[in-house]
């Protein structure tokens, strides 16, 4: 291993903290790449719910005022 020991492994000669902030940046930004279409398909599919079911409700009294 390139390392002694894992501590030198997380402080990488002074450099760990800028390495294991990009490594964080970097997986946040791939969670949300997966996450945020999964969300946002949700949020599109319940607004979709609730025009049709407005829309039916007032087709619906449109008969029965008829």
């Amino acid at each position: 291993m390139y390392f002694d020991s894992w501590q030198a492994a997380l402080v990488m000669d002074g450099h760990g903290g800028f390495v294991w902030a990009a490594y964080a940046i970097t997986t946040l930004g791939v969670v949300w790449m997966l996450v945020y279409p999964a969300w946002s398909r949700r949020r599109a599919l319940r607004q979709l719910a609730v025009a049709v079911r407005r829309e039916q409700a007032r087709a619906d009294s449109a008969q029965g005022v008829r």
